[in-house]
């Protein structure tokens, strides 16, 4: 750790010194501070220091691009420095004094969303492979392959792989019609309330006692289970893979539990909470909340699913590809996780999984930014140190992580931005008037196409060449004419 000696006791003194470092962690790649004051930084002098790679500021945390050693250097860093590092978490809640209402408002949805994100990944990955079990006829009559329309699929001429489909709705049922108990538990979790009353609210949204969501539209009038209480009734309908109203619920708990902590003596405290907490928060959910976040989500899918199939979808499709790199820099991307839940939910009928057309979009932001990365290598092929960065940056992007990628090179150098988002919107458009929805959330890069039905995957393919290479040509060119003024 002696060769990052010096390193690090500049780094000291170019943040501030020891009085500006609020607190400091790492990640993989990454020191990450929060400062008492970001302009007493100075980040060309930082970024010139041999060991650094690059600098941003998102969040309210100046983190600084170490690279893979960073956890050496961290440590050489906090030895010097005699400060101690936090967890991350602790660095994420200082953060938030840096930030305002709107960026911890993101900040918060972030921090629900990203726990359940690697399930979405895996439930996305399982429909992608049943539906091509299930969904795709690729056999004639006799049970042969063929290139053109057959009528038979996988499952309907192999007995194991039938079974292997049938088994596989477990997992992917747990993940996406059970999505309410991951949602109220991870509220919880988040905003430190008790969890397993999180999950328990959740479970009472989609029990088995209720009408399953996606059979509400289907039912005939009168036909809908009622709980009855002589002076009202009560319809029974549960809200299977609803995020905004499961999300209403709970913060409901969170908040009633927070109120009766205060007005509840300790001593019966551990009775009397946690029971009016959750009991109210059940009522509360299946009278009003749910109700209302029902209508709510379906608005706002609406509205963009509206937008997505109208004549102007072109328009739609371009502005979004255009825009949702920025979008990533400001954390307002998050939002778009309740969303694509949402227009799944709204394309589903009981025989048929719902697609979306919005995260297809997404995934190929991701890729155009790793795609530009990849031209300033071309460009810098003797830069060792711009390498150093680059190409970790590209590799993370083309598999869904674009932050490395846009804070550690497109927008430092800015012209390799602007090419990600003029390709990322063309791929966009032609995504979107090629109708090519994604089953559901799934590793937002290449690996993308696993989330699609295979009649799609073609052209997401199409749209991942033009995510690639009309990025990496543009890149070059405007470097060519930056040189050139």
């Amino acid at each position: 750790m002696a060769k990052y000696t010096n390193d690090a006791n500049q780094l000291l003194t170019l943040v501030g010194g020891k009085s500006n470092i609020k607190s400091v962690t790492h990640c993989i790649t990454r020191m990450r501070f929060v400062l008492n004051d970001l302009s007493k930084a100075d980040i060309k002098a930082i970024e010139s220091l041999d060991s650094v790679k690059g600098t941003f500021t998102q969040a309210g945390q100046f983190q600084v691009i170490i690279g893979n050693d960073v956890a050496d250097f961290y440590n050489e860093f906090t030895r010097l420095s005699g400060i101690e590092g936090v967890s991350k978490e602790q660095v994420k809640a200082d953060a938030k004094d840096n930030q305002n209402w709107l960026q911890k408002l993101m900040s918060n949805l972030a921090e629900i969303f990203a726990p359940i994100i690697p399930a979405l990944v895996v439930g996305g990955l399982i429909l992608g492979f049943r539906n091509i079990l299930e969904g795709v006829k690729m056999f004639n009559d006799l049970g042969q392959f063929t290139l053109k329309e057959g009528t038979q699929t996988i499952t309907n001429i192999s007995p194991f792989w039938n079974g292997v489909n049938h088994f596989l709705w477990l997992p992917a049922e747990a993940i996406f019609h059970f999505l309410p108990v991951a949602i109220t538990w991870s509220v919880t979790r988040k905003m430190g309330a008790t969890q397993i009353l999180g999950i328990i609210l959740g479970i009472t949204l989609v029990s088995p006692q209720l009408l399953n969501a996606y059979g509400v539209a289907g039912a005939e009038a009168g036909s809908i289970p009622q709980w009855d209480f002589g002076y009202f009734q009560l319809n029974m309908i549960g809200y299977q893979a609803q995020v905004i109203p499961a999300m209403l619920a709970g913060f409901t708990l969170v908040y009633l539990e927070r109120f009766f902590k205060k007005i509840i003596p300790n001593v019966v405290s551990m009775i009397f909470v946690p029971f009016f907490a959750l009991l109210l928060s059940v009522i509360v959910a299946h009278t009003i909340l749910g109700p209302i976040g029902w209508k709510i989500g379906s608005a706002i899918s609406t509205v963009v699913y509206s937008g997505l199939t109208s004549a102007f979808n072109w328009l739609f499709a371009a502005v979004f590809g255009f825009f949702y790199a920025p979008l990533v820099i400001t954390g307002l991307h998050h939002m778009t996780n309740a969303i694509d839940l949402e227009l799944i939910n709204q394309t589903a009928t009981a025989t048929q999984a719902g697609t979306t057309l919005l995260w297809p979009m997404i995934a190929l932001s991701n890729i155009a930014q790793g795609s530009a990365v990849a031209a300033t290598v071309f460009l810098n092929k003797a830069d060792a140190k711009h390498k150093e960065v680059a190409i970790p940056s590209w590799i993370s992007a083309w598999l869904g992580v674009t932050e490395p990628a846009m804070f550690g090179v497109n927008v430092k150098l800015r012209y390799p931005f602007l090419a990600a988002m003029i390709g990322s919107s063309l791929a966009a458009v032609f995504s979107v008037v090629t109708n090519t929805g994604a089953l559901s959330i799934g590793v937002g890069g290449i690996p993308g196409f696993l989330s699609f039905p295979l009649e799609k995957w073609g052209t997401f393919f199409i749209a991942m060449i033009i995510a690639i290479v009309v990025p990496f040509v543009l890149t070059i060119v405007f470097s060519k004419r930056k040189e050139n003024k």
